[in-house]
């Protein structure tokens, strides 16, 4: 059975197409328009051992909120395809991943409640040309709408650093919560359900 899944959204804002598949690494092409976040998505995808290709265009024009959130909100109904039913996933991971002075801490629970807890702060108010506060609504609405529950916990100086640790933490711990646990064929958990 393959956990590879596809999703296209198109509205009056944004075109995106996206490809995720947790079983297969190396696959990854990232257009976003935002080359900030295209760089911080390949590390994403990259360390966490899974392919993700997005082909996005948005109405850069206006700012860059609906492409971030769009991407956010397509990449979790992605993830959330993956899972299913969650039949053999490991659920639970967590990762620390630090960037020369920065650190972030990312715990995932793949429960079928979207939930995000992000506590850190930024600098300045923008990083690579994007508002700092949008990357905490990207991971919301990736949460949200991959029914996962995460929380960040990031520190440092330099912003570029913290938001590249933050999501190569993700990464991580969302490939190893997805992974499948050999011999483990039930839902994990004491409901029987996610």
């Amino acid at each position: 059975m393959t956990r590879r899944a596809e999703f296209s959204r198109v509205t009056k804002e944004t075109a995106i197409d996206l490809m995720f598949d947790p079983d297969v690494s190396g696959e990854i092409t990232i257009d976003t328009g935002l080359a900030f976040l295209d760089h911080m998505l390949n590390a994403f995808a990259r360390h966490g051992g899974f392919s993700l290709k997005v082909s996005a265009k948005g109405d850069l024009d206006v700012d860059c909120h609906h492409t971030i959130e769009d991407i956010g909100i397509v990449l979790g109904k992605a993830v959330c395809q993956s899972v299913g039913e969650g039949r053999g996933i490991k659920r639970f991971s967590h990762a620390i991943i630090p960037m020369d002075e920065s650190r972030a801490t990312v715990a995932i629970d793949v429960s079928g409640r979207g939930y995000l807890v992000m506590d850190g702060t930024f600098t300045g108010i923008v990083t690579g040309g994007i508002q700092n506060d949008l990357f905490e609504h990207f991971f919301y609405s990736l949460c949200v709408h991959a029914g996962i529950t995460a929380h960040v916990i990031f520190s440092g100086v330099n912003d570029h650093h913290k938001c590249e640790a933050i999501f190569k933490a993700f990464g991580v711990a969302l490939g190893e919560s997805l992974a499948i646990v050999p011999g483990r064929d039930d839902v994990p958990s004491t409901k029987g359900t996610l």
